[in-house]
């Protein structure tokens, strides 16, 4: 299934993650939006699955790379 993706969009999907699990937080350290439980855990779901997405379209990228 992950051969069937692009790997640029995943490289794409997990900045933009990485970047709204970073945002989110500061947003709440300038009390703009209110911390709550369910924002603190999906602020760092988002991190990790950007982080996540970014790695493994990177490792997908090369090896596509790789092979022609």
């Amino acid at each position: 299934m992950i051969d069937n993706l692009d790997p640029r969009w995943m490289l794409g999907g997990g900045l933009f993650l990485l970047l709204l699990g970073w945002f989110l937080p500061v947003l709440m350290v300038m009390q703009i939006i209110k911390s709550t439980l369910l924002l603190d855990f999906l602020s760092y779901v988002f991190s990790l699955v950007g982080l996540i997405a970014g790695v493994i379209g990177s490792v997908t990228y090369v090896s596509r790379r790789r092979r022609k």
